[in-house]
Protein backbone atom coordinates (compact mmCIF):
# COMPACT_ATOMS: atom_id res chain seq x y z
CA UNK A 1 0.00 0.00 0.00
CA UNK A 2 1.76 3.49 -1.08
CA UNK A 3 2.77 5.78 1.59
CA UNK A 4 0.45 9.01 1.58
CA UNK A 5 2.65 11.99 0.26
CA UNK A 6 2.67 14.03 3.24
CA UNK A 7 2.45 13.29 7.11
CA UNK A 8 -0.70 12.93 8.89
CA UNK A 9 -2.66 16.02 10.16
CA UNK A 10 -2.08 15.91 14.05
CA UNK A 11 -2.57 18.75 16.47
CA UNK A 12 1.17 18.72 16.74
CA UNK A 13 1.92 20.12 13.41
CA UNK A 14 -0.95 22.32 13.22
CA UNK A 15 0.43 23.68 16.46
CA UNK A 16 3.96 23.70 14.94
CA UNK A 17 2.48 25.18 11.98
CA UNK A 18 0.77 28.19 13.94
CA UNK A 19 3.30 28.76 16.31
CA UNK A 20 5.94 29.37 13.01
CA UNK A 21 3.57 32.26 12.07
CA UNK A 22 3.02 33.74 15.20
CA UNK A 23 6.73 33.97 15.52
CA UNK A 24 7.47 35.41 12.24
CA UNK A 25 4.49 36.94 11.49
CA UNK A 26 2.29 37.80 14.81
CA UNK A 27 -0.97 36.79 16.02
CA UNK A 28 -3.22 38.22 12.86
CA UNK A 29 -1.24 36.30 10.48
CA UNK A 30 -2.91 33.04 11.87
CA UNK A 31 -6.00 31.71 10.37
CA UNK A 32 -7.59 28.52 9.77
CA UNK A 33 -7.54 28.89 5.60
CA UNK A 34 -3.69 30.32 6.06
CA UNK A 35 -2.81 27.54 8.47
CA UNK A 36 -4.78 24.91 5.75
CA UNK A 37 -2.68 26.26 2.98
CA UNK A 38 0.95 26.06 5.26
CA UNK A 39 -0.25 22.40 5.97
CA UNK A 40 -1.17 21.80 2.42
CA UNK A 41 -4.73 20.00 4.05
CA UNK A 42 -8.14 21.71 3.80
CA UNK A 43 -9.27 24.47 5.88
CA UNK A 44 -12.20 21.83 7.56
CA UNK A 45 -9.42 19.41 8.36
CA UNK A 46 -8.32 21.59 11.17
CA UNK A 47 -11.77 21.34 12.60
CA UNK A 48 -10.87 17.63 13.81
CA UNK A 49 -8.22 18.95 15.69
CA UNK A 50 -9.44 22.05 16.96
CA UNK A 51 -12.65 23.91 16.72
CA UNK A 52 -11.56 27.56 16.18
CA UNK A 53 -8.06 29.62 15.89
CA UNK A 54 -8.69 30.59 19.50
CA UNK A 55 -8.14 26.97 20.51
CA UNK A 56 -5.05 27.12 17.85
CA UNK A 57 -3.56 30.11 19.82
CA UNK A 58 -4.26 28.45 23.17
CA UNK A 59 -2.27 25.30 22.25
CA UNK A 60 0.85 27.85 20.99
CA UNK A 61 0.74 29.17 24.14
CA UNK A 62 0.75 26.43 25.99
CA UNK A 63 3.81 24.54 24.46
CA UNK A 64 5.97 28.02 25.46
CA UNK A 65 4.75 27.43 28.74
CA UNK A 66 5.66 23.85 28.45
CA UNK A 67 9.29 24.93 27.99
CA UNK A 68 9.52 26.89 31.37
CA UNK A 69 11.60 24.90 33.77
CA UNK A 70 9.25 23.99 37.11
CA UNK A 71 12.18 21.50 38.68
CA UNK A 72 12.90 23.89 41.34
CA UNK A 73 9.24 23.61 43.27
CA UNK A 74 9.58 20.20 43.39
CA UNK A 75 9.78 19.10 46.83
CA UNK A 76 12.60 17.46 46.74
CA UNK A 77 14.54 20.60 45.52
CA UNK A 78 16.47 21.89 47.84
CA UNK A 79 16.22 25.54 46.66
CA UNK A 80 14.33 28.19 49.55
CA UNK A 81 11.53 29.58 47.94
CA UNK A 82 13.52 32.74 46.90
CA UNK A 83 16.02 31.17 44.97
CA UNK A 84 13.32 28.85 43.55
CA UNK A 85 11.39 32.04 42.10
CA UNK A 86 14.36 33.54 41.35
CA UNK A 87 15.27 30.65 38.96
CA UNK A 88 11.79 29.99 37.70
CA UNK A 89 11.86 33.59 36.91
CA UNK A 90 14.66 33.61 34.63
CA UNK A 91 13.57 30.33 32.88
CA UNK A 92 9.92 32.15 32.04
CA UNK A 93 11.53 35.05 30.78
CA UNK A 94 13.90 32.96 28.64
CA UNK A 95 11.03 30.79 27.25
CA UNK A 96 8.95 34.40 26.26
CA UNK A 97 11.43 36.35 25.02
CA UNK A 98 12.21 33.39 22.42
CA UNK A 99 8.74 33.90 21.25
CA UNK A 100 7.71 38.02 22.25
CA UNK A 101 4.71 37.52 19.60
CA UNK A 102 2.49 35.03 22.00
CA UNK A 103 3.02 37.17 25.30
CA UNK A 104 -0.35 38.78 24.80
CA UNK A 105 -2.17 35.85 24.88
CA UNK A 106 -0.03 34.09 27.79
CA UNK A 107 -0.63 37.19 29.62
CA UNK A 108 -4.17 36.83 30.30
CA UNK A 109 -3.62 33.94 32.20
CA UNK A 110 -3.67 29.59 31.81
CA UNK A 111 -7.82 29.41 31.45
CA UNK A 112 -7.64 25.25 30.79
CA UNK A 113 -4.98 25.55 29.01
CA UNK A 114 -2.89 22.11 30.72
CA UNK A 115 1.13 23.84 30.81
CA UNK A 116 -0.01 26.91 32.17
CA UNK A 117 -2.27 25.44 34.80
CA UNK A 118 1.13 23.10 36.13
CA UNK A 119 3.14 26.43 36.30
CA UNK A 120 0.58 28.02 38.42
CA UNK A 121 -0.26 24.95 40.50
CA UNK A 122 3.72 24.28 41.02
CA UNK A 123 4.32 28.41 42.16
CA UNK A 124 1.10 28.15 44.62
CA UNK A 125 1.90 24.99 46.02
CA UNK A 126 5.94 25.92 46.68
CA UNK A 127 4.70 29.00 48.06
CA UNK A 128 2.10 27.76 50.73
CA UNK A 129 4.82 25.10 51.56
CA UNK A 130 7.33 27.57 52.05
CA UNK A 131 5.23 28.77 55.05
CA UNK A 132 3.16 31.66 52.95
CA UNK A 133 -0.63 32.05 53.53
CA UNK A 134 -2.83 30.76 50.64
CA UNK A 135 -4.41 34.10 49.84
CA UNK A 136 -0.59 35.31 49.92
CA UNK A 137 0.93 32.95 47.71
CA UNK A 138 -1.85 33.08 45.20
CA UNK A 139 -0.69 36.98 45.49
CA UNK A 140 3.11 36.08 44.52
CA UNK A 141 1.79 34.00 41.64
CA UNK A 142 0.07 37.04 40.45
CA UNK A 143 2.57 39.60 40.45
CA UNK A 144 5.39 37.48 39.23
CA UNK A 145 3.00 36.76 36.09
CA UNK A 146 2.82 40.74 35.85
CA UNK A 147 6.29 41.32 36.23
CA UNK A 148 7.11 38.41 33.49
CA UNK A 149 5.09 38.97 31.10
CA UNK A 150 5.49 42.60 31.31
CA UNK A 151 8.74 42.22 31.12
CA UNK A 152 8.64 40.26 27.93
CA UNK A 153 6.06 42.38 26.21
CA UNK A 154 8.66 44.55 24.69
CA UNK A 155 12.07 46.24 24.74
CA UNK A 156 12.89 49.22 26.81
CA UNK A 157 15.94 49.83 25.09
CA UNK A 158 14.79 48.97 21.71
CA UNK A 159 12.12 51.71 22.27
CA UNK A 160 14.62 54.10 21.49
CA UNK A 161 16.49 54.97 18.04
CA UNK A 162 19.69 54.91 16.88
CA UNK A 163 20.08 58.19 15.70
CA UNK A 164 21.83 60.75 17.63
CA UNK A 165 20.02 63.84 16.16
CA UNK A 166 16.98 62.34 17.50
CA UNK A 167 17.79 63.71 20.98
CA UNK A 168 18.62 67.14 20.90
CA UNK A 169 19.74 68.51 24.42
CA UNK A 170 17.89 72.07 24.14
CA UNK A 171 14.80 69.26 24.48
CA UNK A 172 15.78 66.10 26.24
CA UNK A 173 19.26 67.49 28.36
CA UNK A 174 19.45 64.15 30.48
CA UNK A 175 18.94 62.00 27.02
CA UNK A 176 22.65 62.96 25.47
CA UNK A 177 23.47 59.05 25.45
CA UNK A 178 19.94 57.35 24.54
CA UNK A 179 21.01 56.63 20.89
CA UNK A 180 23.58 53.89 22.25
CA UNK A 181 20.17 52.10 23.53
CA UNK A 182 19.70 50.52 21.13
CA UNK A 183 22.76 48.76 20.06
CA UNK A 184 22.95 47.53 24.07
CA UNK A 185 19.65 46.29 23.88
CA UNK A 186 20.13 42.89 25.43
CA UNK A 187 22.73 43.69 27.76
CA UNK A 188 19.90 46.42 28.96
CA UNK A 189 16.95 44.39 29.25
CA UNK A 190 18.50 41.59 30.99
CA UNK A 191 19.88 44.08 33.76
CA UNK A 192 16.59 46.04 34.09
CA UNK A 193 14.80 42.64 34.37
CA UNK A 194 17.55 41.10 36.95
CA UNK A 195 17.20 44.97 39.16
CA UNK A 196 13.94 44.41 39.05
CA UNK A 197 13.49 40.95 40.29
CA UNK A 198 16.10 41.22 42.77
CA UNK A 199 13.65 44.60 44.13
CA UNK A 200 11.21 42.56 44.22
CA UNK A 201 12.25 39.54 45.51
CA UNK A 202 13.85 41.55 48.68
CA UNK A 203 10.67 42.72 48.91
CA UNK A 204 8.61 39.24 49.55
CA UNK A 205 11.65 38.51 51.68
CA UNK A 206 11.31 41.33 53.94
CA UNK A 207 7.38 40.40 54.20
CA UNK A 208 7.90 36.65 55.05
CA UNK A 209 10.65 37.63 57.70
CA UNK A 210 8.23 39.91 59.03
CA UNK A 211 5.53 37.40 59.14
CA UNK A 212 7.57 34.91 60.98
CA UNK A 213 8.92 37.27 63.73
CA UNK A 214 4.92 37.99 64.25
CA UNK A 215 4.11 34.32 64.61
CA UNK A 216 6.74 33.66 66.95
CA UNK A 217 5.39 36.60 69.15
CA UNK A 218 1.90 35.64 68.75
CA UNK A 219 3.06 32.08 70.18
CA UNK A 220 4.98 33.58 72.73
CA UNK A 221 2.18 35.39 73.88
CA UNK A 222 0.11 32.38 73.77
CA UNK A 223 2.22 30.42 75.79
CA UNK A 224 3.79 32.66 78.43
CA UNK A 225 6.84 31.01 80.37
CA UNK A 226 6.46 28.36 83.76
CA UNK A 227 5.58 30.48 86.27
CA UNK A 228 5.24 33.90 85.09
Amino acid sequence: MARPRKPLLSRERIVGAASALVDAEGLDAVSTRRLAAELGVSGPSLYNHFRNKDEILDAVADAVSAKVDLSMFDESDPRDWRTALHDWAVSYRAALTEHPNVVPVLARGPGRRPAGLKVADAVFGAMVRAGWPAARATHIGALMRYFITGSALGSFAGGFVDDETAYDPSDYPHLGQAHLLAERQEKIDEGAFETGLRALLDGLTAQYEAGRRAKRAERARASPADGS
